[in-house]
């Protein structure tokens, strides 16, 4: 299953409340065969900007992020369910990238920089660029002389 963040701003309610809807919030990812891997708690904090949600104007939220192992054809069903939900003001749904796996020995980063693979593209790339630096200005007036220079 890929991996998934699902970013949530949660209404101003009190403690009790909040954690009936981060457990309805979770129920839902569970009943569809998810797995949460972490829950954060990024705080109550001032939105940058008022946001309109079921009919109320909200100033302030609590931010979570979550942490998901889901299938990827239960993803819209998530977004479907929590933009439903009266408590849940904003939410957002990120796939993971999963880490490389590049193999690295030694042996390659104990060699000098110019004999790496990496630094000899670099160079290489380097010598089919222009030379900003070397451009020199034509003077496009129509005359055999600069008019201007002594």
């Amino acid at each position: 299953m890929p991996s998934y963040e699902i970013a949530m701003m949660i209404r101003t309610m009190p403690k009790a409340e909040l954690k009936n809807t981060l457990m309805r919030v979770s129920n839902c990812i569970f009943d569809r065969g998810g797995i949460i891997r972490k829950i954060e708690n990024l705080g109550f904090r001032p939105m940058p900007y008022k946001t309109s949600a079921h009919g109320i104007v909200h100033r302030e939220a609590n931010y979570f992020v979550l942490k998901v192992d889901t299938g990827t054809n239960v993803v819209s069903d998530l977004k479907e369910e929590y933009s439903r939900d009266v408590d849940v003001i904003r939410q957002r749904v990120y796939k993971v990238n999963q880490e490389s796996t590049d193999q690295c020995s030694l042996e390659e980063e104990l060699l000098p920089p110019a004999y790496r693979k990496e630094v000899q593209k670099m160079i290489e790339v380097g010598k089919t660029q222009v030379n900003r630096f070397t451009f020199k200005f034509k003077y496009n007036s129509g005359l055999d002389y600069y008019p201007f220079q002594r």
